[in-house]
């Protein structure tokens, strides 16, 4: 296949899709920050916006949990998982889950040495069978007994678990007396991929605690740490403090969680950029040499792109990652921010380097 590169001088781009961190803030999230800056508020989170933050979650999923706010996912993963487990228990994850492949041993050095073991399944969720297999690989005292179970929704490539799904998982993990976590860096795109309430994903399908994931949809920094089953959140707001998280302003981490949540911009902005998904993967899918690797279900568009294109685009000027976990896909991104015209642009000058060279 001949590529024509003539035209591929950069150009200034202001909006990518690397990652859906690129994003600056959501305006909602933004005010309710500003607003929280006036006048003085009680420190370390007695202040009166991270009750209201906490009392929002409470009304979301519909039911009486603990809530903590910190600073980033790895945070919110690695003490949540650590809360779950002694030192001599074991994780069970996806392959290529975040924990594993993304946060640096992060999940073990704050479980003090619990260990990750990695189940296999297709398109990023686990194979609930592979449980099975895992926990009764051995059960003597020398081999670390697992306890979690942890679930990425939506996955590291872009896929959700369904109902269905998490109700056979759910069944295995009580069978074997395991914990849930959901990593939920991108959870209100699996709600608004799967249409329905946050209730039915989470505790009602048997989830312990959540990491609700805010900064991929448009707040500054900050996630949530959801606890249904308050009995494992006994005193986790001492691990918050031992492990760096225990904001002294803590309105500015709780504030734009109620800008994003009181009148329901956290579901539209993940509903846009599913949407801008969609377009994208509609807008390069007939490029040819072009190949989508994965079901589009929420923000993101895996796709197999010949390199010569690859590097064509880079030099336009677009930026997106071929590595992210080792995959040999482009992992395409979109935000609460991408517009259409983003992705018709980048649509339109992936098409424009495969256009017939004229002889």
């Amino acid at each position: 296949m001949l590529y024509d590169f003539r035209m591929s001088t950069a150009t200034q781009i202001h909006r990518h899709f690397a990652s859906d961190n690129y994003a600056g803030i959501c305006p909602e999230a933004l005010a309710a920050m500003i607003e929280a800056n006036q006048g003085h508020e009680v420190s370390y989170g007695d202040d009166s916006w991270t009750g209201k933050a906490s009392d929002l979650l409470r009304e979301v999923f519909e039911t009486d949990c603990e809530v903590f706010f910190v600073f980033n996912g790895t945070s919110a993963n690695s003490l949540s998982l650590a809360a779950l487990c002694q030192s001599y228990h074991s994780i069970l994850c996806h392959e290529i889950a975040h924990v594993e492949g993304s946060e640096c041993g992060a999940p073990e050095f704050f479980a003090n040495g619990t260990k990750v073991l990695l189940l296999p399944g297709p398109g990023g969720k686990i194979d609930p069978k592979s449980i099975e297999k895992a926990v009764n690989k051995r059960t003597d005292i020398h081999y670390p007994k697992p306890r979690a179970l942890s679930l990425t929704q939506g996955t590291e490539v872009g896929t959700v678990y369904s109902l269905e799904d998490l109700s056979e998982l759910a069944e295995v993990a009580r069978h074997f007396q395991l914990r849930i976590q959901m990593d939920g860096a991108r959870f209100a795109n699996a709600i608004v991929s799967l249409g329905v309430t946050p209730k039915e994903i989470t505790w009602q399908a048997g989830v312990d605690v959540l990491c609700f994931g805010g900064t991929k949809n448009g707040l500054a920094v900050g996630e949530a740490v959801v606890f249904f089953n308050r009995e494992l959140a006994r005193e986790f707001d001492y691990r918050c403090k031992q492990g760096g998280q225990l904001a002294s302003k803590m309105r500015f981490l709780s504030a734009p969680w109620v800008g994003l949540l009181q009148e329901g911009a956290w579901l539209r902005h993940a509903r846009h950029s599913n949407a801008m998904a969609k377009r994208l993967e509609a807008g390069i899918r007939n490029v040819p040499g072009v190949r989508i690797s994965y079901p589009v279900q929420t923000n993101a568009v895996f796709a197999k792109i010949p390199e010569p294109l690859v590097d064509a685009m880079h030099q336009r000027g677009w930026k997106f990652y071929t590595h992210v976990g080792g995959w040999e896909e482009s992992r395409l991104m979109c935000s609460w921010d991408t517009t259409p015209e983003d992705v018709d642009g980048f649509a339109a000058d992936l098409k424009e380097f495969t256009a017939p060279v004229a002889i």
